[in-house]
């Protein structure tokens, strides 16, 4: 079976009655998990942005409380990936670039205080490289209002 375009879909979902578009919306939810938290964000949290924000940053700091105590890199690896990818699919959600960047310096300033070890050439050095351009590439982009709302945590990083 070939996919339909998105454009199909979208005229095809245009001409669609209420109640055929619920039941495809409901169908669609039960198959995947993401789309189950992309339908919540949508109808439950998109219209108050800063309380998502705060709802992500307290599951971000529930998770850190996992984040293995001790030497064992591998394991405090795995962990960081874990969390990362809960932010990356939550800022995905809300696809607004000042939402990624709250929660983006957030993970970071998380990183420095659970005191990961970060030396030059590991790999969590790298993790931490990449999300560290990640949001210097958003701050740039950002209007110069925000950005001098967000450049003091920004170099703090």
């Amino acid at each position: 079976m070939k996919a339909a375009s998105l454009n199909e879909i979208r005229k095809d979902l245009q001409a669609a009655d209420e109640d055929t578009v619920r039941k495809i919306c409901i169908r669609l939810a039960r198959y995947k998990k993401e789309n189950t938290e992309l339908l919540t964000y949508l109808l439950y949290e998109a219209d108050n942005e800063q309380a998502y924000i705060e709802n992500v940053k307290e599951d971000i700091t529930e998770l850190f409380t996992t984040l293995p105590k001790g030497g064992n890199t591998y394991f405090i690896k795995k962990t960081l990936r874990k969390i990362l990818r809960f932010a990356d699919r939550q800022i995905r959600y809300s696809g607004i670039k000042q939402t990624e960047l709250e929660i983006r310096i957030f993970f970071c300033t998380k990183v420095k205080e659970a005191r990961v070890p970060l030396q030059p050439g590991t790999v969590l050095y790298n993790l931490y490289q990449q999300q560290l351009k990640k949001i210097n590439a958003i701050f740039e982009k950002l209007p110069e209002d925000l950005q001098a709302d967000y450049e003091r945590e920004v170099k703090v990083l």
